[in-house]
């Protein structure tokens, strides 16, 4: 058997994905104001609203997993952490 994450990582991994997440929601709204919300450049929005959900179906299962491994510390707020616990996601500075 693969070993499994530690909670450590599983609390790191939330926190991770919770900030991508705000991310791509951020610049799903960006394009939303910038271009319309049909046809073809519309397609670039919705491309970031799929890839919210499988960062949201990604963190529900891995919540389960936390429960299931981690019974004794696991909390909704591994994976769906308060917004001052998220990671922030840089750009470079050109």
């Amino acid at each position: 058997m693969k070993p499994r994450l530690t909670y450590t990582e599983h609390t790191e991994l939330g926190r991770v994905l919770a900030g991508i997440r705000d991310e791509l929601t951020h610049r799903r709204t960006q394009l939303h104001t910038a271009y319309p919300k049909t046809g073809h450049e519309a397609i670039p929005a919705r491309t970031l609203e799929n890839a919210v959900q499988a960062i949201d179906a990604a963190r529900q299962t891995l919540e389960d997993l936390c429960y299931r491994e981690h019974p004794n510390n696991a909390h909704t707020h591994t994976y769906w952490p308060n917004p001052e616990h998220r990671a922030t996601i840089t750009t470079p500075t050109h």
